[in-house]
């Protein structure tokens, strides 16, 4: 008798199991999702996570996960069956895999938005995920780890909250695991918590992480490198004495190697901490520059397109922008080539911006950085960009002003006689001024500009009186005879047939 009545206990035991394994398994097509949802599931697996047997709280706790990880609305499913409060509360009473599935719902209802992740840390998830570092089992760690990231990610507010359980510490103790995949997660972590302000990027820094990530630059794993770097950038990007810190860590010239890596995400964070190191000061940009980092960088933008080469092109900008002898490091390494290419190739306007903008950094500073910016036809370039209907309002702001840097700078003429003739008046009287600047000492200027009909063209301009233009127009006539200048007036030839007609031999 005894032992029909177990029978039936063992049979309701496989048959949970059963259950929330065939649960767990369907739960991992996208497909299946709504109809299991329809079916009333989160109802069913949320009693199962309390059950007696431990491989069935564990495959109920996977099931959830995999159910909250597919949307945000499975995830609000998960919050509004008061499901992570019952996860919180035994996340410390159960044994290793429980706590890494449990850890892996946390994780996956986090990541979709700041209020899933406010439900998170609301339920007092912080405190037990914390508790989870401690853990012997690097997988456990690795899922809290994870998780933590994934609520610090959103914004400042929920960072901190992160901050303040102290999972600071601990996280960086697991950069020091010998487990790949944990050293990876917590470098994605802690620059998930970096990245929002100079105060928790200081956090991070005052307890030893940069010295840590430093010598983990040059590993051979792709995916820990990519973390790596960019929790570098997220620190450096902040302050003057953050980025001073990660540079005294030693990572020149070794970050320069991540810019040829094999793996294209591994490039762009490394570009991309450069970026945020030499954007501080003269000082930090030549330092990139003693290190060799110009020649790579231009390397790095010639080789790379689209999203991948905005650090590139962005960085090349704040070097050059600081002082002569830096912009000219980059001309002489030929960088202008690759921010030209990007300006006329690329077809997302937000990188042409960014290549006008280092472009006009560039040619700013003396008629020879002009000169270089002129000889590669930049100037023609960057006005169809201005000129072009389709250019964002940006993209035509920062062309704007790379034409007006690199044009007030220019004075080898020659190179601003097409734009004469193609150029709107926002921008020819920068051009017309720059005329004015140069013909009153240059005879030779003069003689050319009425030859290759600039002069002409500047009296069939209609400029109203008073403004900049008219001004920069009456400029350049002082610098010729009153008859020159009428001569090439509109309608002179009218004026002199009818001096024909009214003259009388």
């Amino acid at each position: 008798m005894s032992k029909a009545v177990i029978q039936v206990f063992e049979e309701y035991q496989r048959s949970r199991i059963t259950f929330v394994q065939n649960v767990a398994e369907l739960a991992l097509r996208p497909q299946n999702i709504e109809i299991l949802n329809n079916a009333g599931v989160m109802s069913l697996l949320r009693p199962l996570l309390l059950d007696v047997v431990p491989s069935v709280q564990q495959s109920a706790a996977l099931a959830l996960g995999r159910l909250a990880n597919h949307s945000d609305q499975m995830a609000e499913a998960v919050v509004s069956n008061d499901i992570i409060p019952q996860l919180v509360c035994s996340l410390g009473d159960q044994n290793r895999y429980y706590k890494k599935a449990a850890a892996f719902v946390l994780r996956a209802v986090a990541k979709h938005s700041p209020q899933l992740a406010q439900s998170v840390v609301e339920s007092g998830a912080l405190e037990a995920l914390v508790e989870c570092l401690n853990e012997f089992d690097p997988s456990v760690k690795e899922a809290a780890c994870w998780a933590l990231g994934n609520i610090s990610r959103h914004h400042s507010d929920l960072a901190q909250a992160v901050v303040d359980a102290n999972a600071v510490q601990l996280t960086v103790l697991c950069l020091q695991e010998p487990e790949l995949p944990l050293k990876r997660i917590a470098a994605a972590t802690l620059a998930d918590i970096a990245k929002h302000s100079p105060e928790l990027a200081q956090h991070v820094a005052d307890h030893g992480a940069i010295a840590y990530l430093a010598p983990m630059i040059t590993s051979p794993d792709s995916k820990l490198k990519r973390n790596v770097c960019s929790c570098l950038a997220q620190i450096a990007k902040h302050s003057l004495e953050l980025a001073e810190l990660v540079v005294e860590a030693e990572i020149f010239p070794r970050i320069l190697n991540s810019l040829k890596d094999v793996d294209i995400v591994v490039r762009k964070n490394g570009a991309t901490c450069i970026r945020e190191i030499a954007k501080h000061t003269p000082e930090l940009a030549q330092l990139v520059v003693n290190a060799g980092g110009v020649a790579a960088l231009v390397d790095y933008a010639n080789e790379t397109t689209g999203h991948n080469r905005l650090p590139g092109i962005m960085c090349l900008g704040y070097i050059a922008a600081f002082s002569e002898p830096l912009a000219l490091a980059i001309i002489v390494n030929k960088g202008i080539q690759p921010l030209v290419h990007a300006l006329v190739t690329e077809p997302e306007d937000y990188i042409k911006s960014a290549a006008a903008w280092s472009l006009g950094q560039i040619g700013r500073h003396t008629p020879d950085h002009a000169r270089a910016l002129a000889d590669a036809n930049v100037l023609p370039k960057l006005l169809a960009v201005y000129m072009h209907d389709q250019s964002s309002d940006d993209l035509v702001l920062k062309a704007k002003r790379a034409l007006k840097a690199i044009i007030q700078k220019c004075v080898h003429l020659p190179a601003l006689e097409p734009l004469l003739h193609q150029a709107p008046p926002k921008i020819l009287r920068y051009i017309v001024a720059q005329y004015a600047k140069v013909l009153p000492s240059d005879r030779n200027a003069r003689k050319q500009f009425v030859a290759l009909g600039g002069l002409q063209r500047i009296q069939e301009l209609n400029a109203e009186q008073g403004t900049k233009l008219k001004a920069a127009i009456d400029a350049v006539n002082s610098c010729y005879p009153e008859e020159v200048v009428r001569y090439y007036s509109p309608g002179y030839s009218k004026e002199l047939m009818q001096k024909i007609d009214e003259y009388n031999p």
